[in-house]
Order: structure tokens, then C-alpha cells, then sequence
């Protein structure tokens, strides 16, 4: 595709790198995916300071974005990450609560979703300039928060450019408890319903919430699909051979963010009982690596639990950076996939987990859409439920399997997940918007 050519995509991210919030991993891969098939592209997200002074980085995926990507930084300001007081208003110093509520009330008359609706105008703007300058073939924008699917309806709008919905998890749909979270007739339900039903197409991380939106929106059906998340090509190129010396003590290990969704509780119940159980266990370890908590202010209850729990062999070992990841695993024995329940519940974690071919206990809810992407893994120990006793079960039989795996087995079990690769997921979708652009008569 030769550079006077190539379509220009608008990709709409506000986590994009060096953020660590959730999601990012999906934004980095698809705009690199696009990139990688010579697109020129275009990412619209917030202003690095943002995430450095609110949510927290990491610092090694700034580094893993596609050096042919134009990133531009937009000013967002909200009252729950302006926290730096030397920036305050007089009146905000004054009575913060005061206009922190006014300031909210202002933001949700833009758009519908708290702490998140004054970004409505700046993005909008952006887009319409970058169109005005560089015609946009085709916005894709990933949720949430879900004002960034108003840049690609903005420019449809006006123009008549195609975009893309890409939800992380859903808008109206709680994936934990799968209830409803806005009424019909709501200013939610009227927009979501709005950017739905003039969307190109509107893509979904798995099966249940797709079904979910296709009841909802039965017009879009057609144009609605499942783009699951997957593992990174590059981290496929390191992954770990089975650890010696682990007959002295195993080292079983979650990775990712520790929420108050996360069962950790239940978790550490079944530890205990499975080291009184299993002397394998008992000379074991349990290292939890990440946040606790999406915020980046850990969840008191949870830093507890640990400190309750170091006499057991229970370690928090902190977060762990995108790019040194490999590392982390290659010290691991058996994984722990440790879920809130739903399901609609998958996790980006999983694709990542079931490419090391090293062996997993889900510790979660049996009916959470995890147990789909796993049902087929060789290495798969799931729990029938979160008792002490059924998760105690599911430690020792990891702990067995991955005491007695060779590095043939976990090359074969590493064979299996390549199906999750994520260029695999991406590319039928990527192929098909090419195909669409084209037919739209290319660059306008």
C-alpha cells in the first residue's frame, strides 16, 4: 500500500500508553495493528500528566507504540483526577464539594457519564480539525470511558465517515452481577442507542456480551462482533521453559490488577487448607504481583488480607511492567487466574496465562466466560466453586501438574493457546474495514 494510498484511521483511546488503565493493552495492539498493515494512523487520548499525577503508568509500554503513529494529547480535566491543590480555583479551594457538584452536573448535560462528560467538546473539536487537515477514512474507538465513541459519531455526522465501536466490557450492562445499570428512556440508553444504531460496526471481547447487546439492539445485530482479546506476538517469542528446582518448593502466582471484584479471600481460605493438606504446598509460595485496586490507592481490605496471610507463604511483590513481564512468568510454577464472578467475565489476562502453557487454576466462578477460552487447555485446573476446600482441591492438582511438567508439555500446551494470538482475533475485522474503506472510494 504505497503512502499516498494508505487510509487514515482516527483511533480514539483516552487509557493509551503510557496509561495503565484498563484496556490499554487492547488500544497499544489494535492501533499497532493497523499501523502494521500501512495505515497511517491517527490516536486522540488524554494528556500524559493525567495518568503520571492520577491513575498511575507504565513506563515500559510508551516504548511498544508503533513509531509510524501520530499520538495526540488532548487537555482533560475532571474533578476526580485534578488533584494537584496549586491548580485549584479560588472557589473550588473554597468549597470543593460544592463545585465538584456543579462541576459534575455541568459535565453530565455534555454527555451522560460521570467524570468523563466535559471531555465531549475538546475531542470533538480534535476530530473535526484532524478531518479538516487529513481526511479520516475510519474512526475506531475503544470503551470506556464511552465519550470516546463521540468523536467517531461526530465525524459521521458531519461527514459521513464510517467508525467502529470497541467495548472493553459494556455500558449499560454490569458483567458481574449482569444486571441492567441504566433504565430505558435514560439519557444513557439514548445515547448508547444513538451511536449503536449508526455505527459501521460495534465489536464486543466475548460471546454473552455480545448476545446481550444483539437482545437489546436486535436493527445492529448484523453488524455487531466478538474481537477477543489475545496475547502479543513479541511475548510468544519469550516464553519460559519449565523452572528447575522445583522439587524444594513450588511458586504459584496471580498477575494483574487486584480489585475489590477479585475473590481474594477465598483465594487465601483455600491456601491455608491446601498447605495443611499438601506438603508440596507447604514448602510452596504465593506471589501476587500488581495494583490493588484500579485506582492506583490500594484497597485497605486486601492489604490486610496479605499482611494477615505472610506467615503462609503469601508475598505481594508489586506491579509488573508490560515489557519485563516474560520474567515474572518464567519464575512462576502454576498460575492463578483469580476472577470476579459474572458471566460475562473473561479477562485480557487469560490469552496471556493460557500462552505460557504453564499450568492454571481458575479460581473463580465455573460459569464466568473464562472457562470457554480455556475449556480445550491441556493445563486447565478449574475450581467447582469457592470454598476452602473445592479451591484447596484446585491449588494441589495444579501444584501436582506443575511439579511433574515436563518442558514437552508445556511446549504442547503452549501449541494449543497459540489460537489466541492476538493478530488472529484482529485481522478478519481489519481485513473487512479495509475492504469497506475501499469500496468508500479511499481517502475523501
Amino acid at each position: 500500500m504505497s503512502e499516498e494510498r494508505a487510509p487514515h484511521l482516527l483511533y480514539v483511546a483516552w487509557g493509551y500508553p503510557p496509561a495503565r488503565s484498563g484496556g490499554v493493552y487492547r488500544a497499544l495492539a489494535t492501533a499497532n495493528a493497523f499501523a502494521e498493515r500501512g495505515w497511517r494512523v491517527t490516536v486522540l487520548t488524554a494528556e500524559r500528566d493525567v495518568f503520571v499525577t492520577g491513575t498511575g503508568i507504565d513506563p515500559t509500554l510508551e516504548p511498544l507504540i508503533d513509531e509510524r503513529i501520530s499520538v495526540v494529547r488532548l487537555p482533560f480535566s475532571s474533578p476526580a483526577y485534578d488533584v494537584d491543590i496549586s491548580r485549584w480555583s479560588y472557589a473550588r479551594a473554597a468549597a470543593p464539594e460544592i463545585w465538584a457538584t456543579l462541576r459534575n452536573r455541568r459535565d453530565l448535560r455534555r454527555f451522560p457519564e460521570r467524570g468523563y462528560g466535559g471531555w465531549r467538546e475538546p475531542l470533538e473539536r480534535a476530530a473535526l480539525e484532524l478531518h479538516a487537515n487529513d481526511p479520516v477514512d475510519l474512526v475506531v474507538a475503544t470503551a470506556n470511558p464511552h465519550v470516546d465513541f463521540l468523536a467517531g459519531h461526530r465525524l459521521h455526522t458531519d461527514h459521513g465517515v464510517p467508525y467502529v465501536m470497541d467495548y472493553r466490557d459494556a455500558w449499560q450492562l454490569d458483567v458481574f452481577s449482569g444486571r441492567r445499570l441504566s433504565a430505558p428512556g435514560s439519557a444513557i440508553d439514548q445515547w448508547e442507542r444513538r451511536l449503536v444504531e449508526s455505527a459501521h460496526e460495534v465489536w464486543f471481547v466475548n460471546e454473552p456480551i455480545l448476545d446481550w447487546h444483539r437482545a437489546l439492539y436486535p436493527n445492529a445485530a448484523a453488524r455487531m462482533h466478538v474481537v477477543a482479546n489475545g496475547f502479543e506476538a513479541a511475548f510468544a517469542e519469550r516464553l519460559p521453559p519449565v523452572r528447575a528446582g522445583r522439587e524444594t518448593g513450588l511458586r504459584l502466582g496471580y498477575i494483574g490488577t487486584i480489585s475489590s471484584h477479585v475473590p481474594v479471600e477465598a483465594l487465601l481460605a483455600g491456601w491455608r487448607l491446601a498447605r495443611e493438606r499438601s506438603e508440596l504446598l507447604a514448602r510452596s509460595e504465593l506471589e501476587l504481583y500488581g495494583y490493588l485496586d484500579h485506582s492506583g490507592i490500594p484497597n485497605q481490605s486486601v492489604v490486610d488480607a496479605i499482611r494477615d496471610n505472610a506467615e503462609h507463604g503469601v508475598r505481594h511483590l508489586g506491579p509488573v511492567g508490560k515489557a519485563t513481564i516474560s520474567d515474572t512468568y518464567a519464575r512462576l510454577d502454576a498460575l492463578l487466574l483469580v476472577l470476579g464472578t459474572g458471566k460475562y467475565v473473561t479477562s485480557g489476562k487469560v490469552f496471556e496465562y493460557a500462552a505460557t502453557g504453564i499450568p492454571i487454576a481458575s479460581i473463580h466462578d465455573p460459569g464466568n466466560a473464562a472457562s470457554d477460552v480455556l475449556r480445550d487447555s491441556p493445563v486447565w485446573f478449574p475450581t467447582p466453586g469457592l470454598g476452602p476446600d473445592e479451591v484447596a482441591t484446585t491449588l494441589e492438582r495444579a501444584a501436582e501438574a506443575a511439579l511433574a511438567q515436563t518442558d514437552d508439555d508445556r511446549r504442547a500446551a503452549q501449541r494449543w493457546a497459540s489460537q489466541f494470538e492476538r493478530s488472529r482475533q484482529l485481522a478478519p475485522r481489519l481485513a473487512a474495514l479495509e475492504r469497506a474503506v475501499a469500496r468508500n472510494g479511499g481517502s475523501r
